[in-house]
């Protein structure tokens, strides 16, 4: 029998791996929409929340690189989970991100057409018709790309997020400029509340911080992957987190500390960044703002769909979702199965759930975002938690020669606590320990959203018995890497 062939080997280097993960955080997105709620927390000390976040997800992208320098593969964090915590526990995982990645574009290309329909509104379309053109757009984009193969869809992740770095560096240069003797380190010191807003503001800033881990489903087609998975994992955590941390530095003191708090979140309409971007850049500060969230969605958008699609087909490669997934395109070298499951459900899940919830205070497609970005949170949170684990158990059980306490128990375990709180925070209707912090509950439509990831992570659950009872040369696959395969 002819063998299978495989993904592209030796596609792609640092640069694109790196900006596979930098996309996947969207990091305009987060900076206009994500970080923003943070501030009704820490207020005034948004800054510093923002590096303890940073200081967070280092220990998890720690972990996960300690991993990547032996596991080089598509399966990414179900690879590593199953290596360190057993078939179980990488089946969990495995299935988690089944839900959790592809769930990524259809967020985004809701994202993408919300505000494209505020362009579109120029030209006198308007209402569903508008934004559903922007996701359709936004999907057909993302189908192309990750279709044409690895090399291409990352090199533009590359140019992509070029553009919206280059704009949300620009307008805070400009805002901190502008500020002028309101600049004042203190910000990125406790106020008079003391560390407990700031923790509870680095809970709400961790979430930007999501998709980092980004760059490890493309160890098979990266050169020098145990390397360079390694360092762009590391890399976009530590970049990203400085960005994060100047643009909310300018933000607040442009904006004022002490405004923070009660009005930085609902200024301009809930679109702040928008409206301090004019004021620096009268008539075309909030356009570029515009821009660079469309940009940030495409860009989120095609990273994402390179993530799930790998994990997809290495699932199916491995029989634990049907061999059709396993396909690759002859030429370009993609999984070309799995791209097109991954553009249709995105486009059924964004344009469906939009007109759902068209009637929602908030609106379809942002209610769409708000919805898929709940449950992210909840899985990627408790992913990073699994993962931060798994690196102790494999050094423990498969390298205990090169054991090292520091870096493959301390680190992890640090990172995995941090997640806890995460995880609460997204959770809802609780009280987070230590930090003292209430979370409010959920409110509808997005309260039944824990229960839907209970659901799926339930009958993950029941499958595995079933798999294993029916193919347990399958449930062996969980923890395999390339160079074993």
């Amino acid at each position: 029998m002819a063998e299978r062939p495989g993904l592209e080997r030796n596609a792609v280097g640092l640069t694109e791996v790196l900006f596979q993960s930098i996309t996947h955080m969207a990091p305009a997105v987060a900076v206009a929409l994500s970080i923003g709620f943070a501030t009704t927390f820490a207020g005034g000390s948004t800054p510093l929340a923002v590096v303890f976040a940073l200081v967070a997800a280092l220990l998890t992208a720690y972990s996960i690189g300690e991993l990547a320098r032996h596991l080089p593969s598509a399966g990414g964090m179900y690879t590593y989970v199953g290596r360190g915590l057993g078939s179980f526990f990488g089946w969990l995982m495995a299935w988690a991100f089944l839900l959790a990645e592809p769930l990524v574009p259809p967020a985004l290309f809701a994202a993408f057409g919300l505000y494209g329909s505020i362009m579109l509104k120029s030209v006198g379309l308007s209402g569903d018709i508008a934004w559903i053109i922007g996701a359709l757009v936004c999907a057909g984009l993302v189908w192309y790309f990750t279709y044409r193969g690895i090399a291409f869809s990352t090199r533009i992740g590359v140019l992509l997020g070029g553009i919206e770095i280059g704009i949300f560096l620009l307008i805070p240069v400009l805002l901190v400029l502008n500020a002028g003797n309101r600049n004042n380190l203190n910000v990125f010191l406790p106020g008079d509340k003391g560390l407990t807003p700031v923790l509870a503001g680095m809970v709400f800033s961790l979430l930007a911080f999501v998709g980092f881990e980004a760059a490890a489903p493309l160890g098979e087609e990266t050169r020098d992957p145990k390397r360079t998975i390694r360092r762009a994992v590391l890399l976009s955590a530590i970049a990203i987190g400085l960005f994060y941390a100047f643009n909310y530095y300018a933000a607040t003191v442009f904006f004022g500390p002490d405004r923070m708090a009660a009005e930085f979140y609902t200024f301009n309409g809930g679109d702040p960044w928008g409206g301090m971007a004019e004021q620096v850049l009268p008539g075309i500060g909030g356009f570029l703002v515009i821009v660079a969230i469309l940009n940030s969605s495409l860009a989120n958008a095609n990273s994402g769909a390179n993530a799930s699609t790998r994990v997809i087909f290495s699932l199916g490669r491995a029989n634990l979702l049907p061999s059709w997934f396993a396909a690759v395109h002859t030429s370009h070298r993609t999984p070309v199965n799995a791209v097109h499951a991954q553009a249709i459900i995105g486009i059924v899940l964004a344009v469906g759930l939009g007109l759902v919830f068209r009637d929602q205070p908030l609106g379809g497609p942002l209610t769409v975002y708000v919805f898929i970005g709940y449950a992210l949170g909840l899985l990627f949170a408790a992913m990073y938690l699994l993962v931060n684990l798994a690196a102790i158990g494999f050094y423990f059980r498969e390298r205990r020669s090169e054991f090292n306490p520091l870096k493959h128990l301390v680190v992890p375990v640090l990172g995995a606590l941090a997640m806890i709180p995460a995880f609460i925070g997204v959770l809802g209707g609780m009280t987070i320990p230590l930090l003292g912090v209430a979370v409010p509950a959920l409110t509808s439509p997005f309260d039944v959203v824990p229960g839907i990831v209970a659901v799926w992570m339930v009958v993950g659950i029941v499958l595995y018995f079933v798999i294993r009872a029916q193919r347990p040369e399958a449930i062996a696959q969980l923890g395999a890497a390339v160079t074993e395969g």
